[in-house]
């Protein structure tokens, strides 16, 4: 008999024992394991959709036998089996499993399938829905003490953002990671990437005056940032848009991508800084 027909024959059983009289704990119990061995064979038989829903099936007999644990874990296990059919099914399964989680107050692993969800939806090219539950992972991560995962989801956050041209939100997230990273001797030399990703944002909403605010701010906040390559860089083009002089900006942000080459992060919103300059530019030339 091959795989999918031996799920299909457990599933079956499991079905009938549902269906059958008995005991309550005893029926519920029998049927899970049937359906266990059921989601087992469809997911080697790599019949995942039949795999996801047998899960599902499992976890609602664990519910009524009242093992939220082991229901959580079946519906996670449904959940990865959606993956690679409906990322929406497995979004809803784990939704569903960190509510169980929180229910028993498993918090821990309840960030752990929040940043999958917000990892799914970010597979899906949602970024406010997978902002939204990188911010519920990283309440839940601070939560439970576990700062580094907790700082990753912030980060991804204001990565979004930034994107989404809400560069206030990515000023605060990243300047706290900043204060925080300066209290931590492992974390300290993370600082000057968070403050010049701080730093960008504030270029881009083109106030110049709350730049070189943020660079003494900075500076205060860590003596060693000025003598940095970052802040050379954000000081150099503060000073470009000061004078409006794109070629200026030009030749100070090609000379730090030679030595330390800019993400694709950097990339994009240093382009919106020049392509503002540029148009600055072109309104002096008209006046003129």
């Amino acid at each position: 008999m091959d795989l999918a027909a031996k799920g299909d024959d457990f599933e079956k059983k499991a079905e009938k024992k549902l269906n059958g009289w008995g005991i309550f704990g005893s029926k519920y119990e029998d049927a899970a394991d049937l359906f266990d061995k059921a989601a087992n064979n469809f997911k080697l038989a790599k019949s995942w959709e039949k795999a996801g829903s047998t899960y599902v099936k499992l976890g609602q007999c664990h519910l009524k036998l009242d093992s939220k644990h082991e229901a959580a874990s079946a519906y996670v296990d449904a959940a990865h089996c959606y993956k690679k059919t409906s990322t929406t099914e497995a979004i809803s399964c784990l939704v569903q499993a960190v509510d169980m989680l929180c229910d028993i107050g498993r918090i821990s692993m309840a960030a752990r399938y929040f940043k999958e969800i917000a990892e799914l939806y970010e597979s899906d090219a949602n970024i406010e829905k997978s902002m939204e539950y990188y911010d519920k992972a990283a309440d839940f991560f601070q939560n439970e003490d576990v700062t580094t995962s907790a700082n990753q989801c912030k980060q991804k956050v204001a990565e979004f953002a930034a994107q989404l041209e809400q560069y206030q939100t990515s000023i605060d997230i990243y300047e706290e990671i900043a204060r925080q990273s300066l209290k931590n001797n492992l974390l300290k030399y993370g600082v000057k990437g968070h403050l010049l990703n701080a730093g960008i944002c504030h270029l881009c909403k083109g106030d110049v005056v709350a730049i070189t605010n943020a660079l003494e701010r900075y500076q205060e906040m860590d003596p060693t940032f000025s003598g940095t390559r970052e802040y050379k860089l954000l000081a150099d083009i503060a000073a470009a848009i000061d004078e409006e002089d794109v070629a200026k900006f030009t030749d100070v942000v090609k000379e730090f991508d030679s030595m330390t080459p800019l993400d694709s992060w950097k990339t994009t919103l240093l382009l919106r800084v020049k392509e503002k300059l540029k148009a600055k530019e072109l309104e002096e030339d008209d006046l003129t």
